[in-house]
């Protein structure tokens, strides 16, 4: 049992299993059954009938809010004579009261519509919505857990006497940050604005970039306590209706309490949860997400955070800007490769000085090898102790600077770095290569962030390979790495989707001008794959639209 245990937990972690439900753990979920409790179980109690008296439905409503007291109740008066009863409940701070006053309460107490003080239950709350009502979202329901959470949503509940329903009517109106340039994307030439924590908001930033009808919205509640908001989005005929079932599936078979941000979403239903690569991608700019949406992924936008998650996600999408788009194909392809090029120097470059100066020093130049043995005359440690000692000084001031105040952070970020590494010079704890090494190490990280999480694990592992067998053990854990790069998978597209010989390339190493991209990716778009008709590049100098010369 514990072989098969541990197995696999390996498959998990080299990404040969992916994390999806098997069939007995799908029939097992399909089968739970809430907990029985004194007066039945939670979902019965849900589920039980509205009844005909005010007072009941209220008091059952409260019950179900926890009488708080930011749960406000209203009980009024209105019709003809003042004849019909009625209750508001709505949460204080979630709602608007203006939208409560001028949209709710003033028109149903001012109505003297003729007729309504003889309409009863279905009719009443029919003729109530339709012409006592200012609000344009109301929604009839027949059940208190639907009224109770819509409540707790920012709307308001009104019962009426008579009724075994009633009306959810939209009042939302707390308080939100406005959109703003978004701090972990910042761009030179491009839009600055970024999402918000309000779903709506964010909703309708993806809306303006993409004006168009087969733009899909699907709206799904995740938490039982929580009852988070969560809206899916892509573009019907484009997005691969596989990898939208998968994503949908995956979200609405979640049965958890709480989800607060994103991050929950992204570890729970991605393909590799073992993997230090993320399989699901995520920005806080609109103009990235329509993009990828109009490429055919889906979005996944969580109430509460600004970063929304895209999915299928590839490994070259780490190395893609959204600021490659706005500028020139050949500057952009440069900085792409470079991106490539300091990828490769976050991960390796330390076990590649640790195997040089311990192993291979035959492959280092004569007057660089004594300049390094110069500077590490001395030393009491190891090259290896030496290195891993400076890398983890540099991730600790790292964090400091992350977690601190931002004026304070950068400050022992930039100060700390200089002064303890000239410090640890001065004292002959470490050489100067290393410090250098380190240094270069450090600022490779940064250009591909979406890939520094993974690169920081990398990097410790491939140091480790290196003090063990040199050369060889970078070359072992660079196949390794290969191997679990291929095996990795995104809702069924592969993780190096992109780097095959195919049109994909033109996006890829290198950005080709956008008057060449004629397809959207292969393996992503499903059915309406064209992005523009003709190949044809821009008209050149002293020609009309037609070709011919210009007099």
């Amino acid at each position: 049992m514990f072989l098969k245990y541990f197995i696999r937990k390996l498959q998990y972690i080299t990404g040969f299993r992916k994390a999806v439900r098997t069939p007995e753990e799908t029939h097992k979920e399909a089968h739970w059954k809430p907990e029985e409790t004194e007066s039945g179980t939670s979902e019965e109690k849900e589920k039980e009938p509205m009844k005909a008296e005010l007072k009941d439905n209220l008091g059952q409503l409260l019950d179900m809010l926890g009488n708080s007291n930011d749960v406000k109740k209203h009980v009024f008066r209105f019709g003809p004579d003042n004849t019909l009863s009625g209750a508001l409940v709505f949460i204080d701070g979630l709602a608007d009261s203006k939208t409560i006053t001028d949209a709710i309460l003033r028109p149903l107490i001012t109505t003297r519509m003729k007729g309504l003080a003889s309409l009863k239950g279905e009719n009443l709350l029919d003729a109530v919505s339709e012409n006592a009502l200012f609000s344009g979202d109301v929604e009839t329901v027949e059940s208190l857990s639907e009224l109770a959470a819509g409540c707790l949503s920012g709307d308001t509940a009104l019962l009426l006497e008579g009724c075994q329903a009633g009306l959810i009517i939209s009042s939302k109106g707390w308080e939100k940050r406005g959109v703003s340039e978004p701090q972990s994307e910042a761009v030179v030439r491009g839009p600055r604005e970024g999402f918000t924590e309000n779903l709506r908001t964010n909703t309708s930033m993806i809306r303006r970039k993409i004006h168009h009808g087969k733009l899909i919205a699907e709206q799904l509640t995740v938490g039982r306590k929580t009852r988070t908001g969560i809206c899916l989005m892509y573009l019907d005929g484009v997005a691969n209706p596989d990898v939208v079932k998968k994503v949908k599936y995956r979200i609405e078979n979640l049965e958890v309490d709480s989800i607060l941000e994103s991050g929950y979403i992204e570890e729970y239903i991605e393909d590799a949860p073992f993997s230090p690569f993320s399989t699901i991608g995520y920005s806080e700019k609109p103009d990235v997400v329509a993009s990828r949406i109009l490429e055919g992924r889906v979005a996944i936008v969580v109430d509460g955070t600004p970063f929304v998650l895209t999915a299928p996600m590839l490994f070259i999408e780490s190395f893609q800007s959204t600021e490659d788009y706005y500028v020139r194909p050949l500057y952009a392809s440069l900085v792409r490769i470079l991106r490539f090029i300091a990828f490769f120097i976050a991960v390796f470059g330390p076990a590649v000085y640790i195997a040089l100066t311990v192993f291979h020093q035959e492959m280092i130049p004569t007057t660089l090898l004594f300049t390094i043995a110069n500077a590490r005359e001395g030393t009491p440690f190891p090259v290896f102790i030496e290195t891993a000692i400076m890398v983890i000084t540099f991730e600790i001031l790292r964090e400091a600077g992350v977690r601190l105040p931002r004026p304070v952070g950068q400050a022992i970020s930039i100060v700390g770095a200089l002064v303890m590494g000239d410090a640890a010079v001065s004292a002959g704890l470490v050489g100067a290569p290393v410090v250098i090494a380190v240094s270069l190490t450090a600022v490779s990280g940064f250009l591909v962030p979406n890939q520094y999480d993974a690169a920081s694990m990398l990097r410790i592992i491939m140091m480790i390979l290196a003090a063990l067998i040199g050369g060889y053990g970078i070359s072992m854990g660079f196949l390794g790495l290969l191997i679990h790069l291929a095996s990795l998978t995104s809702f069924g597209v592969p993780y190096f989707q992109g780097l095959s010989f195919s049109r994909n390339l033109e996006d890829a190493v290198v950005r080709m001008p956008l008057w060449t991209m004629v397809k959207r990716p292969k393996g992503i778009a499903y059915h309406d794959i064209t992005r523009r008709r003709f190949f044809i590049p821009p008209l050149r100098p002293h020609q009309d639209e037609d070709g011919q010369k210009e007099n």
